[in-house]
This record gives structure tokens, C-alpha cells and sequence, in this order.
């Protein structure tokens, strides 16, 4: 991406306002990128936890298997999922606050003793499944947030900051030659003119 400017004083000046933008803009840049690697990780960590939880659970209930065989099926529904967003570096990031189950009426008398904690143990296996899909969506939104941060920052630091340095380096030594030719055939005029006097 070359700039492109004209040698004179207001390109020079808009070259240096553009060039203190980013100058500023640059430890802003790679301080939130710091912020969402640190973020980032921690969020992995938070998805490797709840799948290891998953795991844990599952492995618990396998050796209960024939008694899930007795549940009636639509006894644990996912009602309503409620998400709100966090800002994490300028990012939104989703949050589970809470799911709602619609719960049908059973029997007490005609199920089996163990369905209530049976329909307990179904919620928290659902709402530890839903909040991993929150904890991988939140993962994927934060590293795309990084990228494009990490991208932004090697753009002002190694292309955009010293083309802009470049190209005020050049108006100012083409503005510097200009105003010595033009001292220079001063000084040449005021020598004809003083030996044509004389």
C-alpha cells in the first residue's frame, strides 16, 4: 500500500496528522490484543473444564443406563435459554444466565422413586451442555476478535507507521531542496544586479 501525497505543506501536515493517529492509536492497539490472549486462553480453559465435567458425568450415569430406560421421554425440555452479552476488551462475548425447563406433570405415585433426581440430574446435564456451546461460541468470537486485532497492529506497526514516516521524510527534504534553490538564485540575482550596478 504505497501513500500517496503531493509534495507541499498541507500534505505534510495531513501526513502527520495521520501518522499521530496511529502513532497513539498503537499501544491502545496491542494492549487490547494482550487482553485478548489472556482472554482467550482462559475462555479454552473454561470449555476444556465443562467438557472434562461432561465426561465426568456421563461416565457416572453409564452404569445406571437400564434405569434411564424407564424415564418417560419429553419429561426434561429446554424452556427458555437466558444469554445477556459482556464486553470483554471491546468485544461482546455471550453469558448464560439461566435456563428454564418446561417441566410436565408426572406421578410421584406411578414413576419410579428415583425420577425427580433422575429429572434434576437430565437439567444439569443440559445446562452444563448448553453453557459449553456458550463457552465455544464466546472461544470462537474472542479469537476472531484477537485476529483481527493482531492484524490491525502488525498493519500500523510494520507497513502503515513508516510508509507515513517515509513519505513525510521525502516533503520535507523536497520542501528543504526547494527552499535552498530558491536561497541559491536569490543569492545569484542579488550578484547580477549588484555587478550590473557597478
Amino acid at each position: 500500500m504505497a501513500i500517496k501525497f503531493q509534495y507541499n505543506k498541507t500534505y505534510l501536515q495531513q501526513l502527520n496528522r495521520e501518522l499521530k493517529v496511529r502513532e497513539n492509536a498503537l499501544p491502545t492497539l496491542i494492549a487490547k490484543e494482550s487482553a485478548l490472549r489472556v482472554e482467550v486462553a482462559k475462555a479454552k480453559e473454561q470449555v476444556h473444564a465443562l467438557e472434562g465435567d461432561i465426561k465426568k458425568r456421563l461416565k457416572g450415569l453409564a452404569d445406571s443406563d437400564r434405569l434411564w430406560v424407564e424415564m418417560t421421554d419429553g419429561l426434561v425440555k429446554v424452556g427458555e435459554v437466558d444469554v445477556t452479552v459482556k464486553k470483554i476488551a471491546g468485544v461482546k462475548t455471550p453469558i448464560l444466565e439461566k435456563v428454564a425447563f418446561d417441566m410436565p406433570r408426572y406421578s410421584l405415585v406411578t414413576e419410579a422413586a428415583w425420577i425427580p433426581e433422575g429429572v434434576e440430574i437430565l437439567q444439569r446435564l443440559a445446562e452444563l451442555k448448553i453453557t459449553l456451546a456458550l463457552a465455544k461460541k464466546k472461544v470462537t468470537i474472542l479469537e476472531y476478535a484477537r485476529k483481527k486485532t493482531t492484524q490491525k497492529v502488525n498493519l500500523y506497526e510494520k507497513v502503515q507507521i513508516p510508509e507515513y514516516k517515509e513519505a513525510v521524510r521525502k516533503i520535507k527534504r523536497f520542501m528543504e531542496d526547494e527552499d535552498n534553490l530558491a536561497k541559491s538564485s536569490q543569492k545569484i540575482l542579488k550578484v547580477k544586479i549588484a555587478a550590473e550596478a557597478a
